[in-house]
């Protein structure tokens, strides 16, 4: 029998952002904050996905900080708006997104190509301007309430400037680089993020289970100390609002995922992620006739999805091993 897992309570509050709306740049929802100083350009993006709101509540923040660069340039982007407008806590699996999923339309051959979307046109209208970063953090949170991780990319592609980037900031404890998504390009993997040979560097922040209280911290702080470490930030200011300690942070490489064959897709337990399953070969879940088991001892379940809305393709959990940080 398959085991549902428990409800999940709403326990963040999603912030009115209409204020964020006038560009100082010429594109909805993205503001430019210039320190007139040589330094990095550092975006940090938020709502990539429409019912992730700590990233939504994190970008308040710092505007109700009245954050400003020490130098270089920080842009704050409100990403895929139209999912975020239909947010009901009372459907919270509902808005994810508006067509389709924002964070797999990011290859140049989707961007140039004949396909049309809510989200595809957003991201023709960001794209531009994402790809002048030198430092982008994509905040992001989980189906599960998993413990937090970043997701640094792949390996050959960039993945192990993301994780130097992350042992800088400190948090959190997991580090993940992947084998990326089979139905699309993330943001973090596009141009010259996904370049080992060049500067420019990417990492998305899954802060925790989408709607815990727990969550908002993770995003907030994390984010503080990406814009400390990336040079942008006073360091006196951000350590005034910071109070999570540094941890041994453990990186998890990823070596296949399982994408859903059909709709069909149940798990045969509750599992919320980074698990260490012992033995090869344990069922974890029917799809159409097929079952889905551990591919080699100790694997690490990575972000299994708890969410209900899923299409055939989607990926369903990542086995990954643990390895060193370096």
């Amino acid at each position: 029998m398959t085991l549902s897992p428990p409800s999940l309570k709403v326990e963040l509050t999603a912030p009115d952002i209409s204020a964020y709306r006038q560009s100082n740049v010429g594109i909805d929802y993205v503001t430019r904050l210039d320190s007139g100083k040589p330094g990095p350009h550092v975006i940090v993006q938020a709502l990539t996905h429409g019912n992730e709101l700590s990233g939504a509540i994190t970008l308040d923040y710092l505007f109700k900080q009245n954050f400003q660069p020490t130098s270089g340039v920080v842009s704050f982007i409100f990403a895929n708006v139209a999912a975020y407008a239909m947010w009901d806590p009372q459907n919270p699996d509902g808005n994810r997104y508006v067509e389709e999923d924002f964070n797999r339309v990011w290859s140049d051959e989707v961007l140039n190509g004949p396909r049309d979307s809510v989200e595809l046109r957003r991201a023709r209208e960001l794209v531009a301007y994402i790809d002048t970063a030198d430092y982008l953090l994509d905040l992001h949170s989980m189906s599960a309430p998993s413990a937090p991780l970043m997701v640094c990319g792949v390996r050959p592609q960039g993945g192990q400037k993301s994780v130097n980037l992350s042992a800088k900031i400190g948090l959190p404890e997991w580090l993940m680089m992947d084998t990326g998504h089979a139905n699309g390009l993330r943001m973090i993997e596009r141009a010259a993020f996904g370049d080992p040979h060049k500067h420019n560097t990417a990492i998305l922040l899954e802060a925790g289970q989408h709607w815990e209280k727990a969550c908002e911290q993770i995003a907030r702080e994390t984010t503080l100390k990406f814009l400390k470490v990336t040079g942008v930030a006073d360091a006196q200011w951000v350590d005034a609002r910071c109070s999570l300690p540094p941890v041994e942070q453990k990186v998890v490489q990823v070596t296949e995922g399982y994408a859903a064959k059909s709709l069909d897709f149940e798990w045969l337990d509750v599992y919320n992620g980074l698990e260490v399953i012992e033995q090869a070969g344990k069922a974890l879940a029917e799809d159409a006739g097929h079952t889905l088991r551990t591919p080699y001892d100790n694997a690490v379940l990575v972000m299994p999805t708890r969410s209900k809305r899923f299409a055939v393709g989607n990926t369903m959990v990542r086995f990954g091993r643990i390895e060193s940080l370096t």
